[in-house]
C-alpha cells in the first residue's frame, strides 16, 4: 500500500479516499457540494477554491459516496485511523492547500521490482545518466552491480571484502569503499586499485555509505562490521580531497549512514542511523568543514531506522527506512513528514532519483536477516522497487574528481 499525505497550513492532514484502483486523473472541473463544505470548514481559508476532479471508472458518483466518510485525520499513523475502513482499500489521494487556494491532487504512485538481484544487503543506488544506468552495491554479498533499464541486464564486479559503496569517478570507472580501502575500479579491466585507507588499527570496522560533494570531494563514513555487537560510537565521517588526501570531518559516529546537500552547498544532511535522526550540518564549500549540528526530523516509533537518502529538485528529503519498509519525504524547513511510500520489503535501505527526466525514485532492500518464514513472505527482499507518480523530480548525482 502506498500512502501519500500532504500537511495543510493548518497542521492538518485531510485525506481523500477513493475505493477503486484505477483512478485516472480528471481535467478541472466543478467541486462537489460536499468537497466544496468540507475545504470551507478549514481555518485561515477563504471562499477561493480551485479542484482537481476525479474520473474514478468513468463516474463521479463514486467520489460523491467516498466523500461522505469523515475526512480529517491529524496523523496518519493515528490509533483511530488505523482501525479506519480506508484503510481496507489501495489507493489514497493526497489534498494540499497552497495559499488562500485548495486544489486537490490525485496522483496514482506505482511502485514495482524492477531489479530482481535478490542482495543480501542492497546499497547505494546512483543513477548514471550518460548511460542510463543505475549503478548500486551488494555490501554482503561484494559486488558492485550495474543495471540497464533500457536492456534489464545487469553487470557486476566481485570484490575482495564488503563494499559500502560505489560512486562514479570524473576521469572514468569508480571510486568505491571495499573493507576500510577506498579504491579505484575500472570496469572495462574489472582492475581495482588502493587508492587510501582508513582506521587500519580498526579491523572490526569498514566503510559504509559514501558519496561526492557537489565540489567532486568524495565524503565517506564507516561503522563497526557486526552492528549488533557494535561498541557505542565506533565509526568516522571521512572527507577525501581530489589530491587523495583523507580528513577525519566526524567521530564519535554509530553507522555512518546517507547524506546529501542543498543547492546552494550551504547545508549538509547526514544521518547516524542510531540517532534515529536526519541532522544537518552548515557546510563549507570550499573546505568541506562541518558545524552548527541539529536534528531536522526524529523518527516516529514504528518508522524504522533511517538509511540512505537523497534530495529531490525541491530540497525535500526522501528517506528510507531500514526495518520500516517505507521511504520518507521530509520538509527539511518545517521538519515536517509531507508523504510516506510503502514498499514490500521491510529492509529499505537507500534511494536515489533516476530515469530520463530524474521523476523515477529507486529504491533498494536487504534480504540478510530474514529467516525463512519471512523471506516467504516477502519474496522481493533484496530487490531494487522504482516508484513513479510521485509528481516530483531528483537532481544529476555527483563524480569524484580525484
Amino acid at each position: 500500500m502506498v500512502t501519500s499525505t500532504s500537511p495543510f497550513n493548518t497542521n492538518c492532514q485531510w485525506k481523500v479516499k477513493t475505493t477503486v484502483v484505477p483512478v485516472v486523473i480528471g481535467a478541472l472541473g466543478a467541486v462537489t457540494p460536499k468537497l466544496e463544505q468540507w475545504l470551507k470548514q478549514i481555518p485561515g481559508t477563504t471562499s477561493d477554491i480551485s479542484v482537481q476532479k476525479c474520473a474514478v471508472l468513468g463516474t463521479a458518483k463514486i467520489l460523491r459516496r467516498t466523500l461522505k466518510l469523515p475526512g480529517l485525520v491529524e496523523d496518519p499513523s493515528s490509533e483511530a485511523e488505523k482501525d479506519h475502513p480506508w484503510r481496507k482499500q489501495s489507493f489514497w489521494c493526497s489534498c494540499s492547500v497552497i495559499g488562500s487556494s485548495r486544489q486537490v491532487k490525485m496522483s496514482s504512485v506505482k511502485v514495482e521490482s524492477v531489479v530482481k538481484e535478490h542482495a543480501l544487503l542492497g546499497e547505494g543506488p546512483v543513477w548514471e545518466e550518460s548511460d542510463q544506468t543505475l549503478l548500486f552495491v551488494d555490501i554482503a554479498g561484494q559486488k558492485i552491480h550495474r543495471w540497464n533499464a533500457a536492456t534489464n541486464q545487469i553487470q557486476s564486479l566481485k570484490t575482495e571484502d564488503t563494499v559500502g559503496f560505489a560512486v562514479p569517478r570524473r576521469s572514468g570507472g569508480y571510486v568505491a569503499g571495499v573493507g576500510c580501502s577506498i579504491v579505484a575500479v575500472d570496469w572495462t579491466t574489472q582492475k581495482v586499485t588502493s587508492l587510501a585507507s582508513v582506521e587500519d588499527d580498526k579491523p572490526e570496522n569498514r566503510l559504509n555509505d559514501g558519496k561526492a560533494d557537489p565540489m567532486g570531494r568524495l565524503l565517506a563514513g564507516t561503522m563497526r562490521r557486526d552492528a549488533q555487537t557494535a561498541q557505542v560510537k565506533p565509526g568516522s565521517l571521512y572527507l577525501m580531497k581530489s589530491d587523495l588526501s583523507v580528513t577525519k570531518l566526524l567521530s564519535q559516529v554509530d553507522i555512518s549512514n546517507g547524506m546529501d546537500w542543498t543547492q546552494d552547498l550551504k547545508t549538509l544532511f547526514y544521518i547516524d542511523s542510531l540517532a534515529m535522526s536526519v541532522d544537518a550540518f552548515d557546510y563549507d564549500s570550499s573546505s568541506g568543514n562541518l558545524g552548527n549540528r541539529r536534528v531536522v526530523y526524529r523518527l516516529e516509533e514504528g518508522e524504522g531506522v533511517p538509511d540512505g537518502m537523497t534530495l529531490d529538485a525541491n530540497g525535500r528529503l526522501w528517506v528510507a527506512c531500514y526495518d520500516g519498509g517505507r521511504v520518507l519525504n521530509i520538509d527539511p524547513a518545517t521538519g515536517k513528514r509531507l508523504q510516506t511510500v510503502s514498499l514490500p520489503a521491510t529492509k529499505t535501505t537507500c534511494c536515489c532519483f533516476g530515469g530520463p527526466d530524474y521523476s523515477e525514485l529507486y529504491v533498494t532492500s536487504a534480504s540478510l536477516g530474514l529467516d525463512q518464514s519471512e523471506l516467504q513472505k516477502q519474496p522481493q527482499a533484496g530487490n531494487i522497487f522504482r516508484v513513479t507518480g510521485l509528481g516530483v523530480k531528483g537532481r544529476p548525482s555527483h563524480s569524484f574528481t580525484g
